[in-house]
């Protein structure tokens, strides 16, 4: 076949295709807005990260913001100073994840985060700690662990 009769054969396939299953007239728009809501959850789980009054907000509170990432999962952490003088650990992460763990010298917390990854850890002493999560692939299991850090 020529170049000619080939251009031929792929129009009229074409205009089969489009004879017989044409594209939704809403396709789109629908497409467009799939892209741009696409990561429109986790941008919500980052804004609502922290259930305070706006109060709160304007004291004069330490507070701590820490994001780790292995390149395939990130952990965002936001760290408080509640009223007895310890710490409120608010975190998400970004991946399916079966057990989050928070390691202080021999003390050891662990918690499962929410379907959206948001986990708390409540009256944390003040010191070094690691944050440790086993993370769920299509097949496997695989460890996060953060480096050491200061509350």
């Amino acid at each position: 076949m020529t170049d000619h009769e080939d251009a031929e054969l792929f129009a009229r396939l074409r205009s089969l295709w489009t004879d017989v299953d044409p594209m939704p007239a809403s396709l789109i728009d629908r497409m467009i807005a799939a892209v741009a809501t696409d990561s429109l959850s986790e941008e919500y789980a980052l804004l609502t990260l922290i259930d305070q009054p706006l109060g709160a907000v304007r004291a004069e509170t330490d507070a701590l913001t820490l994001q780790f990432s292995d390149g395939t999962t990130s952990i965002l952490l936001h760290v408080t100073t509640s009223a007895n003088g310890n710490r409120r650990i608010d975190g998400w992460v970004d991946t399916a994840t079966t057990e989050i763990v928070l390691a202080q010298g021999d003390s050891i917390r662990s918690t499962v985060p929410s379907e959206t990854g948001r986990f708390i850890f409540d009256d944390v002493p003040q010191g070094l700690a690691r944050v440790r999560l086993t993370a769920q692939d299509a097949d496997s299991e695989r460890t996060v662990v953060t480096p050491q850090f200061e509350l």
